[in-house]
């Protein structure tokens, strides 16, 4: 038996509703054939944005969209995009296959989307291959209310009020891709760029530097003592690799040794997350700083057949655990992290959405979004969890995984991951400081590991109404189906 205790009347923190962010790269069908077909398309647009990603991203209540990488973001020259499109240059996207981008997707069309989402913009510069001068223009363009040459440059092309940019990214990965920097090197660059990163009228930025990769510590060492004081947030990069880089293994074709490794990987998450913020406490015991996981997720081979510079893969019930433990993970640490963006939102790595030309489909991935909206904005509960053990071959991990919130109007959310593949689990949870008198519940799981959803058969992994429960006398218990993700809603 698993056991679970609620603290419902000791909460005090609040889940930002931005760790169920998104991450969108101008890679592979991500953009381009995701979100952007164009005005003279065939498939239904608001002006030249799929109609039908739009709605069903809605439906997450999508908090944050980060763009437009990634690694592209330190090759990508903002002018370029901007301007009627049949005269904007074309250049080549050497992080992504070689492609020839043609920059019809640009900064109006991205705060379009935007607002459509109802999604906050997070906007990553260029320090790569980019000027200071660059982004400062970036920044007036984007927000100046007032009369300057970039205000004037944004009138000239359509828009006449400037636009709301909460978000700005200082580079992406510049200890790799963004420009193998060493951390003293970028620590003082991000000091000099982010000055320039004005708050213009009544735009305020939060302004997020480039944070390690995965267990680099020794980065976050150095971006705090050195640079600290001049950022609002810290990015961590993580991604669950079941393989090596090399040869990562199949999104749909595994066994179980794959699906243990995998969700052990995912875990692992938290143990970065509690190092990274030692360190952060030591330089910020305030907590001042939020820690930004603003790119995490599954990254598998790419589908047979597709071009390996895409990085397109299918989504399983084994995303939907990987989804729900890092999901769990953010908000039981939301003191600390502040925002998450998945990667990536249409047609690339642990994707929320698939497409096909016209056709469209959601995957379990976007099903666990979709679950725990609630705790968006809630207010954090703590939970004490006695787990019992998955073990397979000679390695175990906790059975489940669990985290809880209270909302505005007193309900409390309660999303619980059931890690073992084959065996149902049962739990009992006493909730202390409050009585339950009704409980209501979903479930996401699949008759397989690698149950997915196709364009032939869109429906094989959804969410059904979840019964396997009963009101306690001191809360309540439940029986979790192997591989599954429940949603448990209580007043």
């Amino acid at each position: 038996m698993n056991r679970v205790i609620i603290g419902a009347d000791l909460g005090s923190v609040t889940i930002e509703k931005y760790i169920y962010g998104h991450f969108s790269e101008h890679l592979g069908r991500c953009i381009y054939e995701g979100f952007w077909v164009g005005e003279d398309s065939d498939i239904p647009n608001i002006r030249g944005i799929r109609k039908d990603v739009v709605e069903a991203l809605k439906k997450l209540n999508p908090p944050v969209l980060r763009w437009p990488g990634g690694c592209f973001a330190d090759e990508y020259h903002w002018m370029d995009g901007i301007g009627p499109r049949e005269k904007r240059p074309t250049m080549v996207n050497t992080h992504w296959g070689g492609v020839t981008e043609n920059n019809h997707f640009g900064t109006h069309e991205f705060m379009d989307l935007c607002e459509l989402l109802g999604a906050d913009p997070y906007i990553c510069g260029n320090v790569g291959s980019g000027t200071v001068q660059e982004m400062a223009q970036w920044v007036e363009y984007i927000t100046f209310d007032g009369k300057s040459p970039m205000a004037d440059l944004r009138r000239q092309n359509g828009r006449e009020e400037p636009w709301r940019l909460p978000f700005f990214g200082i580079g992406n990965e510049n200890w790799g891709c963004g420009g193998n920097m060493r951390p003293e090197y970028y620590a003082d660059l991000y000091r000099r760029y982010q000055t320039y990163v004005r708050h213009f009228g009544k735009n305020r930025i939060y302004k997020i530097a480039c944070g390690p990769n995965g267990d680099d510590y020794r980065w976050t060492e150095v971006l705090m003592r050195e640079a600290g004081a001049y950022m609002d947030g810290l990015s961590l990069h993580y991604y669950t690799v079941p393989g090596t880089w090399a040869k990562k293994g199949s999104a749909t074709e595994f066994d179980e040794d794959e699906w243990f490794i995998t969700l052990k990987k995912a875990l692992r998450i938290e143990e970065l997350i509690k190092r990274h913020s030692a360190i952060m406490d030591r330089y910020d015991p305030l907590k001042r700083v939020g820690l930004i996981v603003d790119e995490w997720g599954t990254w598998y081979d790419v589908e047979p057949g597709t071009n390996p510079a895409f990085l397109y893969q299918q989504n399983t019930v084994r995303d939907a655990l990987v989804a729900g433990l890092h999901l769990n993970i953010f908000n039981n640490h939301a003191e600390r992290v502040k925002m998450a963006n998945i990667a990536q939102t249409v047609n690339v790595l642990q994707a929320m959405i698939l497409t096909d030309g016209p056709k469209m489909i959601v995957t379990p991935t976007y099903h666990v979004f979709e679950m725990y909206k609630p705790h968006q904005g809630a207010t954090l509960l703590p939970t004490w969890v006695e787990a019992e053990q998955y073990t397979w071959k000679d390695d175990s991990l906790p059975a489940i995984s669990v985290s809880a919130s209270r909302s505005q109007e007193g309900s409390i959310t309660v999303t619980l991951c059931n890690l073992d593949p084959s065996r149902e689990r049962a739990v009992e949870a006493e909730v202390r400081g409050a009585a339950v008198s009704e409980i209501q519940g979903r479930v996401l799981t699949g008759p397989a590991m690698n149950s997915h959803n196709t364009f032939d058969h869109p429906d094989a992994v959804v969410p059904v109404p979840f019964d396997d429960h009963q009101l306690t006398a001191k809360g309540w218990k439940a029986t979790l189906p192997p591989r599954s993700v429940v949603v448990l809603e209580m007043r």
